[in-house]
């Protein structure tokens, strides 16, 4: 008799999302891998999406739906961790869709390399349809990845740290949960649970599919947004450090370097009109700059034009900013 595999939970933060809901679901339905369930968690959502989910719900026994007030995408993800039944998680934006096979191909990637976890490439389309150009370039081949060089592709920026592209055992979940309102959550709650993972299986499949819709929950535009993006960078380049001198300390000047690169961006994207004395965040930021400055010029793996940028950064960071605003201008 053939033994079936076991229960994937498939875990789908809703909110507001009634033209592309459909699109998503049915490629998860449609998985060649039948033995999961779909967990739908509407985030208080206003436009009829909620009731969509119950529809959808009851067409389909795999299928559960939860509702609850708004909080965000980490808040409802954490509702369907808490909910899941599967012994594998996976999660998918409710917005983007996948190939029929991408759930069969990471679990028999997770099987043949007795693993705890998997990922798929991914690519972005846009609203035309058009294919943009790929921000994680995955192998060639398939690649079973230490946790240690997972980091470091992570912090040289070249990694990917989506939990919609992976399949990963549940139990790794245990007590832990994805960071309620930032914009770096998938970032931030990898970097914890890298270690226990060991490994992470690279497929080089792109199975999972971006679709870039501006305004969309993890993609808003807007420097406002921007800026709270890389302030969230930050914090999680601060986490990083210290994880890597505690776990990989052979990464720290890979890690110093990351946080370097986190602090520049965010001094290239806060609103000038930010950049005030009573500022606490900028006024660390431009410290922590003017402190590590030396450090920084020491550093191996920063490039000419990142020091040069931190140079500039931290003797006049406003009047630095208000020049490249004119010269992006022109």
């Amino acid at each position: 008799m053939r033994e079936e595999k076991p229960l994937i939970s498939v875990i789908v933060p809703v909110y507001n999302v009634m033209n592309y809901l459909p699109r998503c679901v049915d490629s998860i339905r449609n998985q060649t891998y039948q033995n999961l369930e779909i967990l739908l968690v509407d985030d208080g959502s206003t436009d009829g999406t909620g009731e969509l989910c119950n529809r959808l719900g009851a067409a389909d026994s795999r299928i559960r739906v939860f509702h609850k007030e708004n909080g965000g995408s980490s808040s409802a993800r954490n509702v369907g961790i808490a909910q899941a039944s599967g012994e594998y998680l996976g999660f998918v934006d409710s917005d983007d869709f996948i190939d029929d096979t991408m759930y069969e191909q990471l679990y028999d990637a997770l099987e043949k390399y007795q693993a705890k976890a998997a990922q798929a490439g991914r690519d972005e389309i846009d609203e035309e349809g058009h294919r943009l150009p790929d921000i994680c370039i995955p192998p060639e081949n398939v690649e079973c990845i230490p946790a240690g060089k997972f980091l470091e592709e992570l912090l040289m920026h070249r990694g990917d740290c989506s939990f919609c592209t992976k399949l990963i055992r549940r139990d790794l979940f245990e007590g832990r949960g994805f960071p309620p309102g930032e914009l770096n959550e998938d970032f931030h709650l990898l970097l914890e649970l890298l270690e226990d993972m060991g490994q992470i299986v690279s497929l080089p499949a792109q199975a999972y599919h971006v679709f870039y819709r501006p305004g969309s929950n993890s993609r808003k535009e807007g420097r406002e947004e921007f800026s709270r993006v890389f302030r969230d960078s930050v914090e999680n380049a601060k986490l990083a450090l210290r994880l890597t001198e505690e776990k990989y300390p052979e990464l720290t000047a890979v890690a110093f370097r990351f946080g370097v690169f986190q602090r520049i961006e965010y001094m290239l994207h806060i609103p000038i009109s930010r950049m005030t004395g009573d500022n606490e965040e900028y006024c660390n930021i431009v410290r922590d700059l003017r402190r590590s400055w030396l450090r920084s010029m020491r550093n191996p793996i920063l490039t000419g034009k990142n020091k040069l940028y931190h140079t500039l950064f931290a003797l006049a960071p406003k009047a630095v900013r208000k020049i490249h605003a004119k010269l992006r201008r022109k």
